[in-house]
């Protein structure tokens, strides 16, 4: 655990998918959790943003929050993880929370610098069936605006953010 969201943030001012402008002064709380490889992160993760928002005493925001953590956990372990990623290496996924006085931002890192896609086909999105598909869609459903840069310098990989105005 860690709380240095500095990195994150130079890249997420600079984007222009529709994140307003996010002055590094103005950052009232960050926090940092580096996720093993494992399904079970996706918990661990929750658990994570459950404590830090009443840290930064803003728990009604959780459940809309937690529902986009979950997702982006999710994705990064299901669809940015190689096959023959080692156990024993790192934790390669890393989830941020980043609190200003009106909104939060949740960035999850991973190593692929594949951009996020949503939905697995055409189809998936419009199939209430579907297991699988929609977590990008419930993230744009449920957050006030998220996107996605790659990660520059020394960092492979890339960095998908969802923003909640608070």
């Amino acid at each position: 655990m860690g709380t240095n969201g500095s990195t994150l943030l130079d890249p997420l001012a600079a984007s222009r998918q529709s994140l307003p402008p996010l002055e590094q002064s103005a950052v009232s709380g960050s926090a940092s959790c580096a996720l093993p490889a494992q399904y079970e992160a996706v918990g661990k993760a929750r658990q994570f943003t459950r404590g830090t928002l009443t840290e930064w005493d803003v728990q009604e925001c959780f459940d809309d929050i937690c529902l986009v953590v979950s997702e982006l956990v999710t994705n990064a372990l299901r669809h940015a993880l190689p096959a023959d990623a080692p156990d024993d290496q790192d934790p390669p996924v890393r989830l941020h929370l980043m609190r200003w006085a009106t909104r939060i931002v949740c960035a999850v890192r991973d190593p692929s610098n594949d951009s996020p896609v949503a939905g697995a086909t055409a189809d998936a999105a419009d199939d209430c069936a579907a297991e699988s598909g929609r977590g990008l869609f419930l993230v744009d459903s449920f957050s006030d605006g998220w996107g996605w840069h790659p990660l520059a310098g020394t960092l492979s990989g890339k960095v998908v953010w969802a923003l909640f105005r608070i």
